[in-house]
């Protein structure tokens, strides 16, 4: 059973590398990730249930003790985060299947997603600091093909500053992780936390949380270093898109918070003061862009840099409150942003264009498709019983808690703007009369169908998160514990 928290990360790898044999065979690719995929939902919801029943698992490869052996570790925050990544993959891939087209899947489209899943999986386990910096190179490097496959002349522009950008954060990376093993003499992440307290954090463990910050903050797009998000996710076709924008950023965000949950505890005054101020620029600067453009992909892709904001803003305040908001709103976020950019993807195709200007009257030929979006914003929006509402609420309580109450008014204010962005697109496309300069463009209605599929079943996930908030708050419950209290992840790793 010790060994149910590496299914999910050996079983999409496995299907893989399959794959790699069936280059030509397209239907036969569909079928394996298909069933690779629904493998490792099961195998997740089991290690789920299995960490609610019996708390954190651990299993140390090669049956070497803690601290010396590599470390994976599944408590409730990875498990809830490596069950959505699944879920969320498994609509992904059935929404390619119409949408993004026959060339790309014959070039190792589902080898690339599966072995990006494995990366994500690895990183929300693992419990080895190096061997977090190991998985992200294996998700990125699947990430590089997705990002040029198809060789569109925009893709292979915007594909030069993402890898650029990539590898400088990773030799950043490997930099702090060397400054900090030559401190604490340990890779562990639990070891490194109980070093980390034995010498009180020092000042130099503060800079290298700064520096820390400052690499998982490129890959999760906080203010500044989110410049390159904007070009680089609008570049790719509209699944990969969606797997961008709902999973690898939040892998950066999954970062920051064990660290800072984990690891550099004993300076919060300068730490996460730091990360609160970072946090509340994000949030601006992506309310500026998501209300600068006309372009559905870059409504949507700004919106991302305000959950970061919004996320992390939660973690920055360091009680209940505001982690189980951090923690159900990312949740939140990974679910809603995937079935939004899915839904943009379907207006794009039946309007040909992704120019708000350009759209209208899409409610009269295509009202299902609005209706479904129209919930999908209110749910970005954090309209009440949606599961945007239930988060920022958290979130903002544990801000006045805290004494935070400028970053928590500014976090209302940002929820009307995300609403404005958002309503923006469905006026503009639905509600406004039809441009005659621009009419639609003959579409499949077998193809259609087959899109909305997916795009209906992932809205109506995001609507029961947030109906079912009552059943899944235990869960949420316990991953917060752990982040609040380090304590429960170190005796579960070193069995103190």
């Amino acid at each position: 059973m010790i060994n149910l928290l590496l299914f999910p990360i050996i079983i999409p790898f496995f299907f893989a590398m399959i794959l790699l044999f069936f280059k030509e065979q397209v239907v036969i690719q569909r079928v394996l990730t298909v069933i690779g995929l629904t493998l490792s939902l099961v195998a997740s919801i089991w290690l789920l249930v299995t960490v609610k029943a019996e708390g954190i698992q651990t299993v140390t490869l090669g049956s070497w003790p803690a601290p010396f052996g590599i470390t994976m570790v599944s408590d409730m925050f990875s498990a809830l985060l490596v069950t959505t990544t699944i879920l969320i993959t498994f609509f992904v891939v059935l929404y390619s299947f119409q949408s993004i087209g026959i060339e790309r899947e014959r070039f190792f489209y589902y080898p690339a997603i599966l072995f990006m899943i494995t990366g994500i999986n690895g990183a929300f386990t693992t419990g080895d600091i190096f061997n977090m910096f190991v998985f992200f190179e294996v998700l990125l490097i699947a990430s590089y093909l997705l990002i040029v496959l198809g060789g569109e002349k925009r893709q292979l522009r915007e594909s030069i500053k993402y890898i650029l950008v990539n590898v400088i954060s990773s030799a950043l990376f490997v930099i702090a992780v060397a400054y900090l093993y030559s401190i604490v003499g340990t890779l562990n992440m639990a070891d490194i936390s109980v070093k980390i307290a034995e010498i009180n954090q020092p000042g130099i463990i503060s800079v290298l949380a700064i520096l820390f910050l400052i690499v998982f903050g490129i890959k999760g797009a906080i203010f500044p270093l989110y410049f390159w998000l904007p070009g680089s996710y609008a570049a790719p076709p509209i699944p990969v898109l969606t797997l961008f924008g709902a999973l690898l950023t939040k892998v950066g965000v999954y970062a920051i918070t064990r660290t800072y949950t984990l690891f550099f505890v004993h300076d919060i005054g300068f730490t996460h003061q730091f990360l609160l101020v970072l946090s509340l620029l994000t949030i601006v600067a992506g309310c500026i862009g998501a209300l600068a453009y006309f372009d559905l992909k870059q409504i949507i892709i700004y919106n991302i840099v305000i959950a970061v904001g919004v996320i992390l803003f939660g973690v920055a305040q360091m009680n209940t409150s505001g982690l189980e908001g951090a923690v159900y709103y990312l949740i939140h976020d990974m679910l809603i942003k995937a079935a939004l950019f899915v839904l943009i993807g379907i207006i794009i195709y039946v309007t040909g264009t992704s120019n708000l200007r350009e759209m209208g009257g899409l409610i009269k030929s295509h009202a299902a498709l609005g209706w479904f979006y129209l919930i999908a914003a209110f749910g970005l929006a954090g309209i009440p019983p949606l599961s945007g509402f239930i988060g920022k609420l958290l979130i903002v309580k544990g801000g006045f808690e805290a004494d935070n109450a400028f970053g928590s008014i500014v976090l209302l204010v940002s929820s009307l703007v995300v609403l404005l962005s958002v309503i923006r697109i469905f006026i503009y496309a639905f509600w406004g009369p039809q441009n005659p300069d621009y009419p639609l463009p003959v579409t499949s209605k077998r193809t259609y169908r087959q899109l909305m599929a997916p795009a209906v079943l992932l809205v109506l996930v995001t609507v029961a998160y947030g109906v079912g908030t009552e059943w899944l708050m235990p869960y949420i419950s316990d991953a917060s514990d752990v982040l609040r209290d380090p304590s429960i992840y170190i005796n579960a790793v070193l069995k103190e």
